[in-house]
């Protein structure tokens, strides 16, 4: 990684790279779900609406939005929504899954089952020859339903209705049932993934199903694989920067930069790192662009340190208090405000930043507007996480 001269990446370069490689300037937009996941590596997965408007905010035809999301999901499963990076629900490619899983899902998993049987131990519940029986039970019965609800599945396994005491005594007590924890762990190990929602697209409620075969993969080799991934779409950027959106150790990092023989450049905030050969200069999209993009949205959560696309002074609007971003607003790389819908469906939107927004941007940001509304409709989208100016918008 050392021994090059370090050629400087300005703020303006890392929004033209922003632009095309995130799929947002206008002549980088998709042609189907598949492309925008392919691109951004994963889209946030916690809050189900979020994926389905972020692919919308980057599909050249967002009217194929809910239908064509729907497909990739649910239909042909090219896309699938399984716990990744930093113990949080993504949507990857169907092909990642063997990556994400070793990459990082196996050592948060022996984490989790540890913990699950610590707790039951605890509580005088049953042992852990007893829990493989279950879960054993259980996924022979997911792959026969194809998909199901823990109740479903606990009409063929009773003994996931199983409960127990949760940390008896202190004030976080509780009680725990079987299938809660143990559909959880299941996730985080790749044995199982989000299926079907019960309701619409925008339903946070689900079914689950068993998770696509996929190849056993060596640790090392695929962090190196999901950091390259990673960096072609979002490089240039930093150690903290790889370390927060991983959540790997620093040690990690650093050899996976290594293995894929990462490049590194001169950032305003320090040393960033682009794949080999992603050195050379990107140029500005042809023309200005707007982008209306929802809460936890990929791009705006892409980068532990924000400031050259995100102003300081605008987080305390756009931010929970567990620092999950709201809906933004965007002009030509940078986030000027937020947006929310009201009620009765209206997307409504405010400009925060003090300037550099013209008539110009403010025509790109009302069309941009406009075409959210044309595909969404009346559909009443509410994020998990409330932010200031959403909460205050939304009213």
């Amino acid at each position: 990684m050392g021994g090059r001269a370090q050629r400087y990446i300005g703020v303006a370069e890392r929004r033209a790279r922003l632009a095309l490689r995130q799929r947002l300037a206008g002549q980088a937009r998709a042609g189907t779900p598949e492309e925008v996941a392919g691109s951004l590596v994963a889209l946030h997965g916690t809050d189900p609406a979020a994926v389905y408007l972020a692919v919308g905010a980057r599909l050249a035809d967002p009217a194929k939005t809910v239908a064509e999301t729907g497909r990739a999901l649910y239909d042909d499963r090219s896309l699938v929504r399984m716990h990744g990076m930093r113990h949080t629900v993504f949507v990857f490619p169907t092909a990642l899954t063997a990556v994400v899983n070793a990459s990082t899902g196996l050592a948060v998993a022996a984490r989790e089952r540890a913990a699950l049987l610590r707790d039951m131990a605890a509580a005088g519940a049953p042992d852990a020859a007893w829990l493989k029986e279950v879960e054993d039970s259980a996924l022979a019965a997911l792959a026969r339903r194809g998909q199901a609800t823990a109740a479903e599945l606990a009409q063929d396994e009773p003994r996931l209705r199983e409960q127990f005491v949760y940390a008896a005594g202190k004030r976080y007590e509780g009680l725990h049932t079987v299938s809660t924890r143990l559909l959880r762990v299941l996730g985080v190990e790749g044995k199982v993934v989000r299926g079907r929602p019960l309701g619409s697209w925008t339903s946070s409620q689900f079914r689950w199903a068993v998770a696509p075969e996929h190849p056993e993969l060596d640790p090392e080799q695929a962090q190196a694989e999901l950091l390259g991934l990673w960096l072609a779409a979002c490089g240039p950027a930093t150690e903290a920067d790889l370390k927060w959106w991983t959540g790997w150790r620093v040690t990690e990092v650093r050899r996976a930069l290594s293995a894929i023989a990462a490049q590194p450049v001169s950032l305003d905030e320090g040393t960033g790192y682009v794949t080999d050969g992603d050195v050379d200069e990107v140029a500005a999209p042809g023309e200005p662009w707007a982008a209306l993009l929802p809460a936890l949205d990929p791009t705006a959560m892409g980068w532990q340190q924000r400031d050259w696309y995100l102003a300081p002074e605008l987080r305390p609007r756009l931010f929970d208090r567990s620092g999950n971003v709201g809906p933004t607003v965007w002009w030509n790389g940078r986030v000027v405000g937020g947006w929310a819908q009201r009620p009765d469906g209206e997307i409504v939107w405010r400009i925060l930043a003090e300037e550099g927004v013209g008539r110009e941007a403010l025509a790109a940001i009302e069309k941009e507007a406009e075409r959210l509304s044309g595909w969404v409709g009346t559909t009443r989208i509410t994020p998990r996480f409330r932010t200031p100016l959403e909460k205050e918008l939304a009213a």
